[in-house]
């Protein structure tokens, strides 16, 4: 079957990926020169399978009006009068019941654990050189409560099958030394010892290399402006070079699909939520990060490559706003020179932003529409590079009419039907 991908971020380029090693033609549109341009450019660097949570969880909604008070603080909310904002908030709140947070996190925990899989079967089989790094992600803790706090996710991946550490502070500085001279700032840490860290824009570069050697063809610098729907399917994907058309339609424009699928009576709650990130060159090794460290208190990672390192964090709700304020800076910076004060040349940053596509629930939109030959793989949040490989192997099983190796159930648009 000819299909068409929209979209080659990390998770249009591996939906791409697969599709064609199931034996399709692809053809990915982007309106990007090359793939992972936008949101994959330079996100936290974290391939984190065992921190897959949604942000609604319970006590969110107290934390968040805390939040907003604070200078540094995770989560900013920009006024705005879009409707769009106050329905996905209301779906979020909805969504913070300790029942809704199992049920959302056993669903991510299911798709990540699966694109662990995934990732290392193609490593395997493809020199793959994306500064990547099998260290797990430590998690640190400044507070008892937040210890407290932890219990319930531990929970959670036990039922999964998750692997985990609980770490007092000497554990935390055995795996990540840089922090012995900030050790009487920190209680405890978990340690999720499978997550992996690397670049994914690297990524994403080789694999189009590689799915171009395959015979994957990529339209760039291309515009998609909408869909063409006749009796019930799609005939074609209108861009500014023209009608293209194919048997299957993939939407995989991460926060731009909402729009583009609106039109055809499909309502994806699926909202722009800005990422902030700074990349900076490695100073003193011994006192940078080994792996991937999250701060909890102030929800921001620290990822080490080769010789930079990668900082990121803050969920802003601002819409469609790519504006880098001084104050976002401001509070990424300070946790890396809080704990890891020698790591790294923070005058040398480089500071970036994007807009991460998050539905309500945290869970990813994969799957089967209304239409029957139009399919998403899209809102993946703060885990696209998490749960690429798998979202896409999972996708492209769906689409060639395969038994898929995990359970698509609670997966695709129709869990929202109600």
């Amino acid at each position: 079957m000819e299909v068409i991908v929209l979209g080659s971020g990390v998770v249009g380029l591996t939906s791409a990926w697969f599709l064609r090693q199931a034996g399709h033609d692809v053809t990915v549109i982007d309106r990007q020169p090359r793939s992972a341009e936008e949101t994959s450019f330079a996100n936290a660097g974290q391939i984190s399978y065992g921190y897959s949570s949604p942000w609604a969880a319970p006590g969110i909604p107290t934390k968040a009006i805390k939040w907003l008070m604070q200078k540094h603080a995770p989560f900013k909310v920009q006024p705005s009068a879009s409707p769009e904002l106050y329905r996905w908030a209301a779906q979020m709140l909805v969504n913070c019941s300790y029942r809704h947070y199992q049920v959302n996190k056993s669903r991510m925990l299911r798709i990540a654990n699966y694109s662990r899989d995934c990732l290392i079967d193609l490593r395997k089989s493809h020199d793959l050189n994306y500064e990547g790094r099998q260290q797990g992600t430590l998690q640190v803790f400044r507070t008892e409560a937040q210890l407290e706090a932890v219990k319930k996710d531990i929970e959670v991946l036990a039922e999964s099958g998750t692997r985990f550490e609980e770490m007092d502070v000497a554990g935390c500085i055995a795996v990540e030394p840089g922090l012995e001279g900030v050790k009487h700032k920190l209680v405890g840490g978990l340690r999720l010892p499978d997550d992996e860290t690397g670049d994914c824009y690297l990524f994403c570069q080789q694999l189009t290399d590689m799915a171009e050697k395959a015979g994957v063809k990529f339209l760039f610098n291309t515009q998609v402006e909408r869909l063409v729907e006749e009796n019930g399917q799609i005939r074609g994907v209108h861009t500014d070079k023209g009608l293209l058309k194919a048997d299957n339609y993939v939407v995989a424009m991460g926060s731009f699909s909402p729009q583009l699928l609106s039109p055809m009576g499909i309502k994806l709650p699926v909202y722009p939520v800005k990422g902030y990130s700074l990349t900076m060159p490695v100073t003193n090794e011994s006192e940078a990060p080994v792996s991937t460290v999250m701060d909890e208190t102030y929800k921001v990672a620290m990822t080490r490559f080769d010789d930079r390192i990668r900082v990121a964090g803050t969920a802003e709700l601002a819409g469609f706003n790519y504006n880098l304020p001084q104050k976002r800076k401001e509070t990424i910076a300070m946790v890396i020179s809080d704990l890891f004060p020698n790591g790294g040349d923070i005058s040398k940053a480089e500071y970036w932003t994007g807009l991460r596509p998050m539905t309500p629930d945290g869970t990813p939109i994969i799957g089967k529409t209304h239409i029957k030959n139009l399919y998403t793989n899209t809102g993946h949040g703060t885990l696209g590079w998490t749960m690429a490989c798998g979202s896409a192997r999972l996708l492209a099983d769906i689409v060639s009419g395969k038994q898929t190796d995990i359970d698509s159930t609670g997966l695709d648009v129709s869990r929202y039907a109600n």
